[in-house]
């Protein structure tokens, strides 16, 4: 390894860091863009969003199988491999003619290539810095994740409202370029095991598992899929009993489970999962209301959910020159409380007549407290874990951090709809008491509130009917903002249970 890069030079972070932007962009920048996808392919909006769902599930289905590759292939070749991938995959989304080659571009190849090099992008900071400049190096890593997550609608908005959402991916396309083009500046890390440590049956138990959970958990929203998650859960169950047979074995697992042990990485993991399921489940329950009920443009959109970005990488960039003082558990605490207070801020702010100005200082105070947050849980989650385990706990830590993305839309959207039901019975009990038994007026109002939602449309009632569906938005984006509230609220609880010493 190259002494003078690892200690001087900040290019090997740039490049991986660019790679998480990109990995993460591609699973939220399409949101606001499914309706001219569907235009330019000739398609429906069901295709793309079960294209959508499949980039999710083939990334988090392969994440452990990928951690174990950094050991027989070594985590720069593995990281490169899947850059160029990416590269393919993102060429063959841009030109796509039909929603078949968009399946094959984005969801298959695009989605493995960022699985290969997901844990590799913590694992080769881990491994290329000590120190303060590791704590800051892996909380730019995980800034670039959240921030792509929280620009996503904003840059998918002017590529969709001023060129088109092909655009988006020849942007990915050249930062995969750079990255090659820059290979050289990442040290070189040589393989520790051999490909006959390859744990084939249990790669082969955890696909399964992780494919039944995570499918589960996106189709949330269809009947009969709660015996998906059960079965998945299962299945991982079964991969755990399996990988620590192994092990008593003499073998070489795929997890190695002993990690778990360590309370920092087992807390650390969750806050992970839960920070990303609150950012991306937020993120699209407000972009939802935005496009449903005001009617905004792509464009205008990410422009109101801008303010939780901008607070997020302030907070985050931040964040590190703060370990000096505080330590992370202390910081991230805070993080928690004024995320808790941002949730707090936007419980009442949902109306018909709601404007953009009126959601943005409560984005902003949500996104502070997340920068953060995330900006510190993957180094303290690993800080105690020793240099030949980093590559497996890397795929712990990614694995939770891709759970949380994919999870985000489906369990919020789940209470979205439940907040709808609620909002219903509320706006029924309020203004027509009379017909509370009334189950086909229930279904009614359920569809016509799909079909119709801001106040132009509205007009064409009279104001009981108005008023009742401002009732119904109410409802339905307060209860979002109760349970994100909530899982702040457990967030910080966590915060408590970390590893209470100040990393140095």
């Amino acid at each position: 390894m190259n002494k003078t890069i690892k200690e001087h030079s900040w290019i090997p972070l740039i490049l991986v860091a660019c790679a998480s932007f990109i990995i993460t962009l591609d699973s939220t920048f399409m949101n606001v863009s499914i309706s001219q996808v569907v235009a330019d392919l000739n398609t429906n909006v069901s295709t793309i969003q079960l294209i959508m769902s499949f980039y999710t599930l083939i990334t988090a289905a392969f994440m452990l199988l990928s951690a174990k590759l950094q050991d027989i292939v070594g985590k720069k070749r593995l990281f490169l491999i899947g850059a160029v991938l990416y590269g393919i995959g993102t060429t063959i989304a841009a030109i796509s003619t039909s929603d078949t080659m968009l399946f094959i571009g984005w969801a298959v190849i695009e989605g493995l290539a960022g699985a290969l090099m997901t844990p590799a992008t913590v694992s080769i900071i881990s491994g290329t810095y000590s120190g303060e400049r590791r704590t800051f190096a892996l909380a730019i890593e995980s800034v670039m994740v959240a921030l792509s997550a929280a620009v996503g609608p904003i840059f998918g908005g002017i590529m969709t409202t001023f060129l088109s959402w092909r655009y988006g991916f020849a942007c990915e396309l050249i930062i995969v370029v750079f990255i090659l083009a820059m290979q050289n500046k990442i040290p070189n890390f040589e393989p520790t095991e051999s490909k006959d440590d390859l744990d084939i049956a249990g790669t082969i138990i955890s696909f399964i598992g992780l494919v039944l959970f995570v499918l589960g958990v996106l189709m949330l929203s269809d009947y009969n899929t709660t015996i998906v998650i059960i079965l998945g859960l299962i299945v991982l169950a079964i991969f755990v009993l399996f990988e620590i047979r192994r092990k008593r074995n003499g073998k070489v697992p795929l997890l190695d489970m002993d990690l778990f042990k360590d309370k920092n990485l087992r807390v650390g993991s969750a806050i992970i999962l839960l920070s990303y399921i609150v950012m991306g489940g937020g993120l699209f329950a407000v972009s939802v209301f935005l496009q449903t009920v005001l009617k905004l443009n792509a464009f205008d959109t990410g422009l109101t959910t801008l303010p939780l970005t901008v607070g997020l990488l302030i907070f985050a960039m931040a964040a590190p020159s703060l370990t000096s003082k505080l330590n992370h558990k202390t910081i991230m605490a805070i993080g928690s409380i004024i995320s808790i207070i941002g949730c707090l801020f936007l419980l009442n702010e949902f109306y018909l007549e709601t404007t953009m100005l009126e959601l943005m200082p409560g984005m902003f105070i949500l996104g502070a407290g997340l920068g953060f947050i995330m900006s510190l849980s993957t180094d303290i989650s690993l800080t105690n874990i020793p240099e030949e385990s980093q590559n497996n706990a890397s795929g712990i830590t990614t694995t939770g951090q891709t759970l949380g993305e994919s999870m985000g839309t489906a369990i919020i959207g789940i209470i979205l709809v439940l907040g709808v039901i609620g909002g219903i019975i509320d706006a029924i009990d309020t203004y027509a008491p009379e017909h509370i038994d009334d189950v086909q007026l229930y279904d009614d109002i359920y569809e016509d509130f799909q079909k119709v939602g801001n106040v132009d449309d509205l007009k064409a009632y009279n104001s009981t009917v108005v008023h009742a569906a401002d009732l119904i938005v109410q409802n339905a984006m307060g209860f979002v903002m109760v349970v994100t509230t909530a899982m702040m609220g457990i967030i910080l609880a966590l915060t408590f249970r970390l590893d209470e010493r100040k990393i140095q």
